[in-house]
């Protein structure tokens, strides 16, 4: 995957003057447009649309002072007018074009990023590869902004604001793998940009064909495999680290890539004031 997001990278070099399809890219190296977002994203710690936002505007900039007229160099990049070219320009070197031209500068320059893997060797991830049939999750859902670090006050919120006893209502429901309460994070921006918004339902799984009350939200999942991958520790960080970690370091040594589906927490044990717990990530995987 290292190698298929440098080429990613290069490609892209080529075309910033240019239309850049993405997925038409990654599907040329042998893996899809969703995986090799997700992945960037995880990496570069941006999405890829900034990435390439960034970059034009580092190159655009030496056109800029080089005195080129500004409409060309507008369209030359992708924007259809000046007015729309400046607005970019100045949200990557938060100055304008016009005084880059007079002072030269200042200017906030986007390096061409290249991938390596690092192996420390130290660290074993504890994961395993299930086959789970079609199921459900239903339970309740909402939209929420993604946050990175820390825990999601939207969330929180959400999961404070349940009546009394739901959860062991749900718990209740639970009938299939992953068991137990769960946190599901579905429909998020394959760019994973932070504050974008994602459906979280906290719920359960339930077989296919199971009846579910009206009052609760479903998310049908289709069969395929999983990866899960097993953590304990303080929460959330030991949780956030799984994240960053299956990204660094599991998928690049691996013969599966992400495919379009839900991620689910499952929190097996955990401290009364959930200080630490111990869970188990489950992303929808495929060979790839």
């Amino acid at each position: 995957m290292i190698e298929v997001l440098n080429r990613l990278v290069d490609a892209i070099e080529e075309r910033l003057g240019g239309e850049i399809d993405v997925d038409g890219l990654a599907a040329s190296m042998g893996t899809t447009g969703y995986h090799a977002r997700r992945m960037f994203s995880s990496l570069a710690g941006m999405p890829v649309s900034e990435y390439v936002r960034r970059r034009r505007m580092t190159v655009a900039a030496a056109e800029v002072i080089g005195g080129a007229d500004l409409l060309t160099i507008a369209v030359r990049y992708g924007y259809s007018s000046v007015e729309a070219f400046g607005r970019a320009f100045r949200s990557v070197h938060g100055v304008s074009h016009g005084d880059v031209r007079r002072d030269g500068g200042p200017l906030r320059t986007q390096p061409t990023i290249r991938f390596r893997l690092t192996v420390e060797g130290n660290t074993a991830m504890d994961a395993r590869i299930v086959e789970r049939p079609t199921v459900r999750l239903i339970g309740h859902a909402a939209r929420v902004p993604l946050i990175y670090e820390g825990i999601n006050p939207h969330i929180q919120q959400h999961i404070t604001s349940l009546p009394a006893g739901e959860h062991e209502r749900l718990e209740g429901l639970s009938s299939a793998e992953p068991s137990g309460l769960l946190q599901v994070s579905a429909d998020v921006d394959p760019d994973c940009t932070e504050g974008s918004e994602l459906t979280y339902l906290h719920g359960v799984a339930v077989g296919a064909d199971s009846d579910v009350p009206a009052d609760l939200d479903v998310i049908e999942v289709a069969a395929g495999a999983w990866v899960v991958f097993r953590t304990s520790g303080p929460h959330p960080a030991a949780l956030q680290n799984a994240y960053a970690a299956s990204a660094a370091e599991w998928f690049p040594s691996n013969p599966w890539r992400l495919r379009p589906g839900p991620s689910i927490v499952a929190i097996r044990d955990h401290a009364e004031d959930f200080s630490t717990a111990t869970c188990e990530l489950w992303f929808p995987v495929e060979r790839g």
